[in-house]
């Protein structure tokens, strides 16, 4: 079975990017044929900065490797580093109906929060959809608010098939119930787009900064709480242990909960958590070229496999001749 899952380095990767998506590709490594992938044609929606997309990449990567991802056991590459899904993407393009894309709520959303709108932004789903079946992927794991990206490739794959036969699989979203979306420090979801989040790697200070800004509501100490619509502890239990989670969730219930304590608590679980991959991390940072190199491998790896399923796709719809 292959599992296939990209990223984008359109800013510091954070906490929801890690259990969304992050933890079970790394969780997946042993049990499955694993592709992995930074965003970075992706990111080129959002992101105009020559600077910060090539800075953005190589830190994306190298959080993704600090993490626990070996490229010895997956395959991990850049996208902008497989030519061949641009060329897949604009074939899938002349496939895909209009409506099908002005159906997707991402594109509007994104327009409503100051987004600006572009070709690139409302064929995103197309692109992503070549990420994916040029790769033959049979799982993806993605957010709930990539649902229906992964059914519009899935109508891409079917509608493909069944015009020119069958050639690509078609792949099947594994959304996690219970982290489908990890709320921000606004209680939005956590998003680079809405500057609500809480990054992996940070000094302790920035972390404290960002996890005391985490909205509460003003209901006394003393005063019984409904920890499931708190912010705070839908975000705590994430990470603290069962039985301080147990602890905790009888003070919301009875009374008793203080939210400045369980922030600073969290503060504490959140920089012991991320301790070895901090220091991972750092390795990396002071080797650059080690990361460039294991992408660059990965690459070729990658546009292998890549190249086998585009010649398909070429003699199929009749570009060979």
């Amino acid at each position: 079975m292959r599992i296939l899952s990209g990223i984008q380095p359109s800013g510091k990767l954070h906490i929801g990017n890690y259990f969304g998506m992050m933890r079970s590709m790394i969780d997946n490594m042993d049990k499955s044929d694993l592709f992995a992938f930074i965003v970075d044609l992706h990111a080129l929606t959002s992101v105009h900065d020559r600077q910060r997309l090539a800075t953005g990449t190589l830190e994306a990567a190298t959080d993704f490797l600090a993490l626990g991802l070996d490229p010895e056991r997956c395959t991990f590459w850049v996208q902008s580093d497989v030519p061949e899904v641009t060329e897949l993407a604009w074939i899938l393009s002349t496939l895909t109906p209009m409506g099908l894309l002005e159906r997707c709520h991402s594109y509007k959303d994104k327009i409503a929060k100051g987004v600006a709108a572009s070709h690139g932004l409302f064929a995103y789903p197309v692109l992503m959809a070549a990420d994916i079946l040029i790769f033959q992927a049979d799982k993806v794991p993605v957010g709930k608010d990539q649902k229906q990206h992964l059914e519009v490739a899935r109508d891409i794959a079917i509608k493909f098939n069944n015009t020119f036969g069958e050639t690509f699989v078609v792949p099947e979203p594994v959304i996690d119930d219970n982290l489908a979306t990890i709320p921000g420090i606004d209680g939005q979801k956590m998003s680079k787009s809405y500057d609500n989040t809480i990054p992996l790697f940070s000094s302790q200070k920035e972390l404290k900064k960002k996890v005391m800004t985490i909205v509460t509501d003003a209901t006394p100490v003393e005063e019984p709480k409904d920890p499931d619509k708190c912010n705070l502890y839908n975000i705590y239990k994430l990470f603290a242990p069962a039985d301080r989670l147990a602890e905790v969730h009888g003070l919301y219930v009875n009374g008793g909960a203080m939210y400045g304590k369980i922030k600073l608590e969290l503060v504490d679980i959140l920089w012991e958590f991320f301790r070895e991959a901090r220091e991972r991390r750092e390795a990396l940072l002071a080797d650059p070229g080690q990361v460039r190199d294991i992408l660059h491998k990965g690459a070729v790896k990658a546009r292998s496999k890549a190249t086998e399923t585009l010649d398909l796709v070429r003699d199929r719809v009749g570009l060979t001749y």
